[in-house]
């Protein structure tokens, strides 16, 4: 696997996976705006050290918490 931040190679085993979400729509500069959005997941890979600078392991970890409120 290779990170998304800073290129380097990452054993499968170790690389951290992440969804982000990716939100296109329209131009709004145009006389004529179309609230036309779609969103998109899109899965990228981190190095330990990218995703602990990025704090990724504490977005997941609220994601998770999110998750099983839903739930109950």
């Amino acid at each position: 696997m290779t990170c998304e931040s800073c290129r380097r190679q990452v054993p499968r085993g170790k690389a951290v996976e992440f969804e982000k979400r990716s939100v296109f729509s329209t131009d709004m500069r145009s006389g004529t705006y179309n609230n036309v959005s779609t969103v998109s997941n899109i899965v990228v890979y981190y190095c330990i050290s990218c995703a602990k600078h990025r704090k990724i392991f504490e977005i997941k970890k609220r994601q998770m918490q999110r998750r099983n409120e839903r739930r109950f």
